[in-house]
């Protein structure tokens, strides 16, 4: 036999090893809403774990945005067809744990499959935000984030402010935006991305202000909102009046990163967005990036309170077999490693979600080497979070993230003040609470 056909026996003999230790490993599917940056840095982990061990594998698919990714898989839920893991963002959060006999409590999953699992691990913000009434975490964290000031360092000076120092109040901002569409350096001072997390559940949490009665729904699904108060429609119109005035731009209703392309163009000077929209930030902008908080009005007392957690948890559902949950827990597990957790973080910019993973960076140097890494983490351990700054938990809440943007852009186009805008989103978001609250009784 010839040396060719030797290689070539020798290709086809490990070519069928593999595929039949592909075909023995248990594998599981993953839906997930992360495209871009952020996609490529999930493909790599996933791959990470996969190539750690030979028993099981996980197979990620980008599904769209996140309500496009959670209505999918609710479709694949009734034609039995859903994925083993599902990626919710969070104010999915209260209409999933009532999705009685779809769910598998993660502590569950990671007590049955002898997993280590354990709720003092992870950060109190996110345990918070992700447990029953009980205490046991439902879903798995996994990306939390919290919207942040990115601004263009260049552009500042351009305008002659100081790239040191971003605005810390809504008027500075206001006046330093002014400053930079008035000198030329840029022909919008700043945008927002995510217009009801960042301009009014945000907002609020920073000013200690309410969104909706019986602790922002953590108390029970007989919760209202209440946020159609003189603050927010102050802001709102705010916003119009500025953006009447050509330093602030509306990047439109949609639930998603719109405003980055504005800030990546050096168009607008400053946009407020995920703090995890930091990998595509630096891989998107060819000027030097500053970081700062989310801004606050100083005449509101105790202003600035803290910010909210965002982003998203990894939810198992049923429908599947013993043996598939066990690589599910796997998975998890490997997730929950210091140096896997850490890794996302810094490559990313969401919150390194459990204590280990934060004193692990800072032992990296990490915060020391990126100055502006931990505003994220400065912004939401403020002060203790208090019964309207600790998060929400609505039920339909992705349907009247929809309405507020809406009432907003109604604002913005001239269409309504905020005070009426505020009190219709209450009104028209009251209504899908009581259909939420009916249906799950």
């Amino acid at each position: 036999m010839s040396r060719l056909s030797l290689h070539a026996l020798a290709v086809g003999v490990a070519t069928a090893s593999l595929s039949l230790s592909a075909q023995a490993a248990t594998e599981v599917s993953w839906w997930h809403a992360m495209g871009g940056q952020l996609g490529e840095i999930l493909e790599g982990i996933t791959e990470d774990f996969n190539q750690s061990q030979d028993e099981y594998q996980v197979t990620p698919s980008y599904r769209g945005t996140y309500a496009e990714t959670m209505t999918g898989a609710i479709a694949a839920f009734r034609a039995n067809e859903q994925p083993h893991i599902l990626q919710v963002f969070e104010v999915g959060t209260g209409t999933m744990m009532n999705a009685k006999g779809a769910i598998y409590p993660v502590y569950e999953l990671m007590e049955e499959h002898g997993r280590a699992f354990d709720n003092e691990a992870f950060l109190p913000a996110v345990v918070g935000y992700y447990t029953d009434t009980n205490g046991n975490m439902l879903s798995f964290p996994f990306n939390s984030s919290t919207p942040i000031m990115y601004y263009n360092r260049d552009v500042f000076e351009e305008a002659g402010l100081d790239p040191e120092q971003p605005p810390e109040t809504w008027e500075a901002l206001a006046e330093a935006s002014r400053q930079i569409v008035e000198s030329g350096a840029a022909s919008c001072g700043f945008t927002s991305s995510w217009p009801s997390w960042v301009m009014l559940e945000n907002f609020s949490a920073m000013h200690n202000s309410p969104l909706g009665t019986l602790e922002n729904g953590f108390g029970g699904m007989e919760t209202e909102l209440n946020f159609n108060n003189e603050l927010v429609a102050r802001h709102w119109d705010n916003l119009h009046d500025w953006q009447e005035e050509n330093i602030y731009r509306w990047a439109g209703p949609g639930t998603g990163p719109d405003s980055e392309p504005m800030f990546y163009s050096q168009d607008c000077a400053i946009f407020f967005g995920s703090s995890a929209s930091r990998a595509d930030v630096a891989a998107n902008s060819e000027f030097e990036v500053g970081f700062g908080m989310q801004p606050y009005y100083d005449d509101v007392e105790g202003a600035p309170q803290n910010s909210i957690i965002g982003g998203a948890t990894l939810w198992a559902l049923q429908g599947h077999s013993d043996e598939e949950y066990e690589a599910v827990a796997a998975f998890f597990e490997y997730l929950s490693q210091p140096e896997v957790q850490a890794e996302w973080h810094q490559q990313t910019g969401y919150l390194p979600i459990t204590q280990a993973a934060w004193d692990l960076s800072e032992e990296q140097g990490y915060y020391e080497e990126n100055p502006g890494a931990d505003i994220s983490l400065q912004q939401m351990t403020l002060n203790e979070p208090t019964e309207n700054s600790k998060g929400l938990r609505f039920g339909n809440f992705v349907q009247i993230r929809d309405i507020i943007s809406e009432e907003m852009e109604a604002v913005m186009t001239g269409g309504k003040s905020g005070q009426e805008a505020a009190d219709d989103a209450v009104e028209r978001g009251n209504a899908l609470l009581r259909d939420f609250e009916s249906s799950n009784q």
